[in-house]
């Protein structure tokens, strides 16, 4: 009788275990802080270029927002649950289930794809049509919308890709993937809005075109690097298939990822809807500002995402001084850079709302809320690599319930209840409030998931 043996052979120790930590967290998380400062200039590149076409043009993408927040939300928040899975299981040397969460990350991607194709056929009126009445607004939207939802395909699976890629330590080539998207996206943004070099004069359609175009790209090279660069994984046709099991313990992580990342969408339709009371330029500023503070956020969560496997991977190990030590590196790292952004939005606000072609009206109402929303900065930081921690430990929970606590429960009501007592300058005094208030639940939780899961780890 033949002798079982694993899936794939054993291979050399990963750097995730030996490496020293300040090394370690520069190297996996450096290249994913690169290529989401890639990313968030591409976002606000894009937005850039729509406000030439008009306030409505910029005003419609932004309404689109929360959808393509929903779709980042459902990939990131399953390739979290696949982080926490194969990086533990390589730590504990599993490589069988190493295998089974690689094949049914790719399958549950495939899946999600098609659920965000429907929604963009069947419902992207819909959505515009619950948000405004002016029907230039309502038909950018729907000419975005329906495109991005539509080829979604590109972008499941480009996150897909990347997430192995980092499970495994190659930080580098998600670099890579990521940085060529947006650059192509950068690039074709112009050609295709405005018709240079003999393509077709798009509009708001051409953004969207230039977006899908660029992730489709990055999607075919992370399955390059994987099949080629990643030796932990060994991928094939062949292991397509679920296993039930596996796909329970991604979504135990997930789903409250997933839940967490989405409630993002409701706050961002919410918020949209309290601003539309007082005019469609307020909801622009927000749109506005959410492109601008990609350029803060998005390097933390570049680095929360080269954090999350070194925790997970050492906490399968059972070596709590790694743990500790990339927590506190982490959480200082991102302090520094989330400072940065509170002295960005104080010191030259004009100048970045000058960017998107901003009018008087928008400079008005932009100023201050720039400077206030920059206030929760000094708190936020902390808390999202607090959040890393608990989905790197499996209690992706602790951060849903830190992610409602400051969207739903904290920052819409207080929104709300500031807008028609106090008028639209004193709506972003929600932010700073709401932020206070998680930074609370936060360190409560990670006291309690320390004591239950890192300090019996022993020295």
């Amino acid at each position: 009788m033949q002798k079982k043996t694993k899936p794939n052979s054993a291979p050399a120790e990963n750097k995730m275990g030996t490496m020293p930590i300040p090394k370690l967290l520069v190297s996996m998380s450096l290249p994913m802080i690169i290529s989401m400062l890639v990313q968030a200039l591409y976002n606000v590149v894009d937005s850039i270029f729509v406000a030439q076409i008009n306030e409505n043009a910029l005003t419609a993408v932004s309404l689109a927002y929360p959808v393509q927040n929903l779709m980042i939300a459902v990939a990131s928040g399953t390739g979290v649950g696949v982080n926490a899975l194969l990086s533990r299981s390589l730590g504990e040397k599993n490589y069988d289930q190493v295998s089974k969460a690689a094949h049914n990350s790719i399958l549950l991607s495939i899946c999600s794809c098609i659920v965000f194709a429907l929604i963009g056929i069947f419902g992207s009126r819909l959505f515009f049509a619950s948000q405004t009445a002016d029907p230039q607004i309502r038909e950018y939207g729907f000419q975005y919308m329906s495109i991005v939802c539509i080829f979604s395909f590109g972008i499941f699976l480009q996150i897909s890709m990347e997430r192995l890629l980092q499970s495994t330590g190659l930080t580098f080539y998600t670099m890579i993937t990521q940085g060529t998207g947006a650059i192509i996206n950068i690039i074709f943004d112009p050609i295709l809005i405005f018709g240079y070099f003999g393509f077709p004069e798009m509009g708001v359609a051409g953004a969207a075109a230039a977006t899908v175009f660029g992730q489709i790209v990055a999607m075919f090279l992370g399955i390059y690097f994987n099949l080629r660069k990643n030796k932990d994984l060994k991928l094939s046709i062949k292991r397509l298939r679920f296993h039930m099991p596996t796909v329970k313990l991604i979504y135990i992580v997930g789903i409250p990822s997933i839940l967490m990342m989405s409630i993002g969408s409701v706050m961002t339709f919410g918020m949209n809807k309290i601003l539309l009371m007082f005019s469609s330029t307020a909801a622009a500023v927000f749109g506005v500002y959410f492109k601008l503070q990609s350029f803060f956020f998005m390097p933390v969560f570049g680095m929360n995402n080269g954090i999350v496997p070194v925790i997970a991977f050492n906490y399968g190990a059972r070596n709590r001084k790694r743990i500790t030590d990339s927590i506190r590196l982490g959480a200082i790292a991102a302090t520094v850079i989330m400072l940065l952004g509170v002295l960005a939005f104080n010191t030259v606000p004009n100048v970045l709302l000058g960017l998107f072609n901003a009018s008087e009206e928008m400079l008005t109402i932009g100023r201050p809320a720039l400077r206030i929303i920059s206030i929760s900065y000094i708190f936020a930081g902390f808390s999202i690599v607090i959040g890393s921690v608990f989905q790197a430990l499996g209690n992706g929970v602790y951060s849903l319930i830190v992610s409602v606590c400051r969207q739903l429960v904290v920052l819409l009501p207080c929104a709300w209840v500031l807008a028609v007592t106090l008028g639209l300058h004193a709506v972003w005094w929600a932010f700073p409030l709401a932020e206070i208030a998680s930074t609370v639940i936060t360190l409560v939780l990670f006291r309690r998931i320390y004591r239950q899961k890192i300090q019996p780890l022993g020295a």
